[in-house]
């Protein structure tokens, strides 16, 4: 996240209302277009488990088919 300038708030709106992909059952991407970025979609990396654990935040990231 300190990285990538986002904050938790942030990751909080991408994991709640961001478009989703997913990998297999447990491992997915949640994105989202946020405003006044020039480095969009901004991704949280999640597995859920018996929580949601996010693995990491990635900036220009690219949906691919």
């Amino acid at each position: 996240m300190v990285e990538r300038n986002v904050t938790i708030e942030q990751v909080v709106e991408i994991v709640d209302i961001g478009e989703t992909k997913f990998a297999d059952a447990t491992h997915l991407w949640a994105y989202k277009a946020l405003p006044n970025r020039d480095d969009n979609l901004i991704c949280a990396v999640l597995v859920l488990e018996d929580k949601v654990v996010v693995k990491t935040i990635m900036h220009h990231f690219e949906v691919l088919p």
